[in-house]
């Protein structure tokens, strides 16, 4: 199927249900095939994303540029990460439910203090390379950096935590790319959220290494606490249904 690519931007939602039964899609503009989009299944794909969509141009990665686009055509959910788009789906009730119980701790221990937690949905900018900037949507992030935010509410910082909670459609992209994208962009700690089994992983990042990672089990931790932010805990019961 061949579609115009305002059309595509337009209606993205509907052409991810003709990808969901191996309906390759060719977005045309000018006249000219620029882009396709292929089911995760498919296996000419060049990149997994599972559970989500990849919008990647024939002609290599989808820039930065074309990411904005897509975007303000849309009223749909994106992150680029690697000059891959993927289309983020409704989380679940348990995923929520985690993220309202940490970021209910974070809110009440940063109030008063110079850096401040955020939910998702809010993006951030991250200059993995100079030629590759990847734009994302952690779950919850800490930003210190405050004066990264500019006049239109857009921020082009580096938070100081995320955390991600997983899902079983994203548990690969946040455990391995978002984890190497944090890390060579100057994130300090990273939080893995698995409600599936109840359990925390944080990492701790400098100069684009792993220096240091702990992993919390319901059972065998009464909380968890921040290495980078010092009393900064959330209690492992209240984050788990």
């Amino acid at each position: 199927m061949r579609v115009p690519s305002t059309e595509v931007q337009n209606n993205f939602g509907k052409y991810l249900k003709f990808v969901e039964v191996n309906e390759e899609i060719i977005v045309t503009k000018n006249g000219r095939d620029i882009a396709r989009i292929l089911s995760c299944d498919d296996p000419n794909k060049s990149l997994v994303a599972e559970g989500a969509a990849e919008y990647q141009t024939r002609e290599g990665k989808v820039t930065y540029e074309e990411f904005l686009e897509l975007v303000e055509a849309s009223e749909q959910r994106f992150e680029l990460i690697d000059g891959v788009v993927y289309n983020l789906s409704s989380p679940s009730y348990e995923h929520q439910y985690a993220v309202n119980e940490i970021h209910g701790t974070f809110y009440n221990w940063f109030k008063n203090k110079s850096c401040i937690p955020l939910t998702s949905p809010f993006d951030i900018t991250l200059f993995k390379t100079e030629d590759n900037i990847c734009v994302v949507q952690p779950d919850i992030i800490v930003i210190c950096d405050r004066d990264k935010m500019d006049k239109n509410g857009k921020y082009k910082g580096v938070p100081t935590l995320v955390v991600e909670v997983l899902s079983p459609s994203t548990r690969s992209k946040d455990t391995l790319k978002k984890l190497e994208l944090y890390k060579q962009c100057g994130i300090k700690e990273y939080w893995m959220v698995d409600p599936k089994n109840n359990l925390v992983y944080i990492y701790m990042l400098d100069k684009n290494e792993i220096t240091d990672s702990i992993a919390f089990q319901k059972d065998a931790y009464e909380y968890v606490e921040s290495a980078y932010f010092k009393g900064l805990k959330v209690t492992l019961a209240d984050m788990f249904l």
